[in-house]
């Protein structure tokens, strides 16, 4: 939830594609804890400077797609991309149900009207054939392959494979020997009931790419048009961040979510080891919680190691150092960046005080042993103080959204 909202960080000033801030302050829910809030800010390339694309849609019209939310959805959102898309872009379209095939050729993003029309000839019916779908799709890509532009599959699906390559691991090993041609990978899921989450992820992770649940036009929009670049231009990619925390000044830490995401240590400076990417715009945040030295907790302490000693350097006042490893979209070897924390609370920002809030309702929400002393109507107190321009209304919704769950009428601060 806390990356579903967009933050305003600063732009990177030099070469690197994206700016990284941190934040130290107190956590909310226990005054007692640090909270640190570590920002990236990919960056904004203007539609007009990106590279021609070469998108092919990969679109499911099995008969599990049959449904309003599923394949009329699909439909309407893709005429929202449509609406993105410059003469020098080319969209291909690839459809499976029974059997996979091509029902467009490569066709310039200016001629809109006849990708219309074979969008809007798709009907839903047949069993699901992902695999030779995804097969059919990069083959495509491949042979209208752009050098320096973005190629990218687009998938848009229930996740619903049960027919072919239809395990987790076949489609894993399917995505990551495909990805090896430079080409992308978008996933766009639909529907629910028999939505298969867990497929799509392992998807858009081992494809090189990035992931979106659409359920109504509103989200569509978001997804594709107010960020777009973000999905469909990738500015770095495999970025892996390392936290280092100093002994000297903290007694233990968690990091807030992304329980699915977490590498070994080792991995980090494994550069066949696959990762996130980054979008033109897009901003990525993730929150620890940190328990100062000294600072009494009930919370679970890793027992001393017999065999190595633990040495409190000094450091001076380090907190700890944030380390980042991403590639350029078209090289295979990581570039490292660092960066150290001290130990000095900052003014909470918006961002920060926004971050908090959503993740002390996801806490909240999931009843977590770590959620101390949060309530929802602190959770609305910092959402208040910190929804700012909020120029979309995601904020204001989910405001909304916990009032709902806390079942208070809803109010808004003007800021």
């Amino acid at each position: 939830m806390i990356n579903y909202f967009n933050y305003d960080y600063p732009q990177p000033k030099d070469n690197t594609p994206f700016s990284v801030i941190t934040e130290l302050g107190s956590a909310p829910w226990n005054p007692n804890h640090k909270l640190l809030h570590i920002g990236l800010q990919g960056k904004i390339i203007p539609t007009a400077d990106l590279p021609p694309s070469n998108l092919v849609f990969l679109i499911d019209v099995s008969g599990s797609m049959a449904s309003p939310e599923k394949l009329p959805l699909l439909k309407s959102s893709f005429r929202l991309l449509l609406d993105q898309l410059r003469p020098q872009d080319y969209v291909s379209m690839v459809v499976y149900a029974g059997a996979a095939g091509i029902v467009l050729e490569p066709t310039p993003g200016n001629e809109k009207t006849r990708i219309l029309e074979a969008l809007d000839r798709l009907e839903a019916g047949g069993s699901t054939a992902g695999g030779a779908g995804i097969e059919l799709a990069y083959a495509t890509a491949k042979r209208y392959f752009k050098k320096g532009g973005n190629n990218r599959v687009i998938l848009a699906t229930d996740g619903d494979f049960n027919v072919g390559a239809s395990s987790n691991a076949s489609m894993e090993e399917l995505i990551e020997e495909k990805r090896k041609d430079g080409i992308f990978l978008t996933v766009l899921g639909f529907g629910m009931g028999n939505y298969k989450d867990s497929k799509m992820e392992i998807l858009a992770d081992k494809g090189n790419g990035n992931y979106a649940y659409i359920d109504n036009i509103t989200e569509a929009r978001k997804v594709l048009v107010n960020e777009f670049g973000g999905t469909l231009f990738t500015i770095a990619k495999d970025v892996k961040m390392q936290v280092e925390f100093n002994p000297a000044t903290v007694k233990a830490y968690r990091l807030v979510g992304y329980e699915n995401r977490r590498l070994n240590a080792e991995d980090f400076k494994d550069d066949q080891k696959d990762a996130g990417e980054l979008g033109s715009g897009h901003t990525v945040t993730a929150l620890y919680e940190i328990i100062p030295a000294g600072v009494d907790t009930d919370f679970p302490i890793p027992d001393d190691l017999k065999y190595q000693k633990k040495q409190l350097k000094n450091n001076g006042n380090e907190l700890l150092t944030v380390k980042l490893r991403y590639k350029k979209p078209d090289e295979d070897n990581s570039r490292l960046l660092s960066l150290v924390v001290m130990d000095e609370e900052q003014a909470s920002s918006e961002n920060f005080r926004w971050s908090a809030a959503v993740a002390e309702f996801g806490m909240l929400l999931r009843k977590s042993e770590f959620a101390q002393q949060s309530s929802f109507s602190q959770v609305l107190s910092l959402a208040n103080g910190a929804k700012g321009k909020d120029a979309e209304g995601y904020r204001k919704e989910f405001i909304e959204m916990v009032m709902k769950v806390s079942e208070r009428p809803v109010t808004y601060m003007n800021k």
